[in-house]
């Protein structure tokens, strides 16, 4: 069984990119308590790698569709009050919803199965890339279930066998 967990990075005060001193101590307690990890992948947006380096971890590798690019299409499409079951519901609505949660999920499909068994990796992106993925491997799960947005530092943690995605956690931080 492979482990790909998903998590939105930490705090920070807008407009800044960085994290806030609030955001690394967050990173820091949920980074404790994860891991290992044989490989940790963010998007390239400073937010993200600040995260992985306060959680403890070293970055493999930065992958842009782990970022914010697809805000701007998905934006008017997903009520983003509205959880996973409004990702669902857009993407089953179709149009740039519908492209972007087939994308995250083939993607996640692709980094686990590139896994050996056992092993697991660390993902760290944005709003929206763990919902998104998480309805498109998912497509047919009771998203109302899962709840809302995932906050700083919360996300998903999904088991692969080698071909498929065979379960998932949706993970919350305490605060």
């Amino acid at each position: 069984m492979r482990r790909l967990e998903v998590r939105r990075h930490s705090a920070r005060q807008k407009p800044s990119p960085h994290l806030s001193q609030e955001g690394v101590d967050l990173a820091r307690r949920v980074g404790a308590t994860l891991g290992p990890f044989a490989r940790v992948l963010t998007s390239p947006l400073p937010r993200a790698a600040e995260t992985a380096a306060a959680m403890g971890f070293a970055i493999d590798e930065e992958l842009a569709r782990l970022g914010t690019d697809h805000l701007p299409a998905v934006g008017p499409e997903v009520d983003f009050s509205g959880g996973f079951l409004a990702w669902a519901t857009a993407a089953r609505a179709g149009s740039e919803t519908a492209a972007h949660v087939t994308s995250q999920a083939a993607l996640w499909h692709r980094l686990a199965a590139d896994l050996d068994d056992g092993d697991s990796a660390l993902l760290i992106g944005h709003e929206g890339i763990m919902e998104g993925g998480a309805v498109g491997s998912f497509p047919n799960a009771n998203h109302t279930a899962w709840g809302p947005m995932c906050g700083f530092c919360e996300g998903v943690r999904l088991s692969h066998d080698g071909s498929r995605f065979t379960g998932i956690e949706i993970l919350r931080v305490d605060p």
